[in-house]
């Protein structure tokens, strides 16, 4: 399968070329990056500490989408929404790791999975999604007296708080009480900020260091507490992840995915 890496001189954009040329059965199509980029023209798997396979680093996203069976993208929502339309225009299968979507983002991806096939995660560790799957089964079993805390913590240079696996979590979470995120979210405490609502899931976010992603929800009783702990040490578990996503999507009927269809835990 060709996979082609938007952004590809990103952290997360050399992880995902180093993951896709030791994987058998993936053949790298190629990367973009945005125009003026000092990397335009550098052989992509150079640029990712690999020895060089003759493929240079482009500014034609629509050129990497006709050249590829499927495209995976870790860049920033504006970006993904318009590469989900060329996924849709030309037929392409997309993977987005993409962080930081808002609501019109994903209307955006809904709207482009239906004529192609969409993975979207807020995190592609296989690890995560279990802990998605186990917050959402705890939250259904524990009553409102058990308050719910989500703690993040990421490196210094990540721009979006929470993270958008704190907030999948939170969504899992609220998903279990049957209950709207929402309306029952508590991003910030400042100052005098009067007892916890009941019912409410609060969010905590931490930062600093090279940190790849800590995360934990805390299930807090009177008498007892549970808490359920997802720490990455590498952050190549997320580039498995997404390639693994993007293998998956070979034979599969245009729509939007989640990891959960990618591992088989729905």
């Amino acid at each position: 399968m060709k996979i082609g890496i938007v952004g590809c001189a990103g952290r997360m954009g050399r992880m995902l070329v180093r993951e896709i040329l030791a994987t058998d059965g993936c053949e790298l199509a190629g990367g973009s990056e945005a125009p003026g980029s000092d990397m335009i023209g550098r052989d992509v798997a150079e640029i990712a500490g690999a020895d060089a396979v003759g493929l240079t680093v482009g500014d034609d996203a629509k050129a990497l989408f006709q050249a590829s069976d499927v495209v995976i993208d870790f860049t920033v929502p504006v970006a993904t929404v318009g590469h989900a339309a060329l996924a849709a225009s030309l037929g392409r299968a997309l993977v987005v790791g993409t962080t930081g979507l808002a609501a019109d983002h994903l209307s955006s991806l809904a709207k482009a999975s239906e004529k192609a096939v969409i993975v979207q995660a807020a995190n592609m560790s296989v690890g995560v999604n279990v802990l998605l799957g186990l917050t959402e089964q705890v939250a259904a079993m524990l009553g409102d007296d058990y308050d719910i805390e989500i703690v993040e913590m990421h490196h210094r240079h990540k721009v979006d708080a929470p993270s958008g696996t704190a907030l999948a979590l939170g969504d899992a979470a609220a998903a279990g009480r049957g209950v709207d995120l929402e309306t029952v979210a508590q991003r910030g405490r400042d100052g005098h900020t009067g007892a916890r609502a009941t019912g409410d899931i609060g969010f905590a976010t931490l930062r600093g260091g090279d940190i790849a992603g800590d995360h934990t929800v805390i299930f807090a009783g009177d008498g007892e507490r549970i808490e359920l702990t997802h720490k990455a040490g590498d952050r190549a578990v997320f580039a498995r992840g997404a390639v693994r996503a993007a293998l998956w999507t070979q034979g599969q009927v245009p729509g939007l995915y989640s990891m959960r269809d990618v591992l088989g835990l729905e």
